[in-house]
């Protein structure tokens, strides 16, 4: 089984992946968390400090950025979660290529159908079609709060400005919409959330 978490950052996505690996591992089952872009693989995390990690001048165009996500996926897909899931396992993905549509698309304006078609070129049916997804929303408010626990913001796309940050939150709720993906409030309690996630994934 193949499950995505996503949503904007201070979400609690990583948090509530571990949470499910706890959870299947309990059962016996082999299992999984693959925190994209970067997850424990050396040359995706490379691509992901390229992009990401401040103090680098680089400047990269949106496009660039959409090409170094996809190519950080696929090693992602073919050296961790294709293995795992052939013998039956279990992936737990914070983040996949709706990400990417939410921040180079609606953020940085990159046609979303363009990263839809390089992502259909790039990787297998199964991981752009996950067995279960949901997208975890939460106010501006708390979100910031979560983000301001975490101590300053380091990644470029943390710390833009908030008209930037405003793009990508009204992002998600279209692309749960195109997707046809749940969306579920992350405002409670780490408890709480992790309830509503396995309600909504019948699990």
């Amino acid at each position: 089984m193949y499950i995505v978490i996503e949503g904007q950052d201070g979400t609690g996505k990583s948090t509530q992946a571990r949470l499910l690996q706890e959870y299947f591992e309990k059962q016996g089952k082999e299992v999984v968390v693959m925190d994209e872009p970067d997850g424990d693989l050396p040359q995706a995390h490379e691509i992901h400090d390229l992009i990401l990690v401040q103090g680098k001048e680089y400047n990269l165009e949106p496009m660039t950025n959409v090409l170094l996500f996809t190519s950080a996926r696929i090693e992602l897909w073919k050296k961790i979660a294709e293995p795992v899931l052939k013998r039956g396992g279990i992936v737990v993905s914070a983040r996949n290529y709706w990400s990417t549509l939410a921040y180079q698309g609606y953020g940085e304006g990159v046609s979303r159908g363009r990263i839809i078609r390089i992502t259909k070129d790039s990787l297998p049916e199964r991981y752009y079609r996950p067995d279960k997804s949901c997208i975890l929303t939460v106010s501006d408010k708390i979100r910031l709060s979560r983000q301001g626990h975490r101590g300053k913001a380091t990644e470029t796309f943390e710390a833009r400005k908030d008209d930037f940050q405003q793009k990508v939150n009204n992002a998600y709720p279209k692309i749960a919409k195109d997707f046809n993906i749940p969306t579920i409030d992350a405002s409670g309690t780490i408890g709480e959330v992790f309830e509503k996630i396995k309600q909504t994934f019948n699990i």
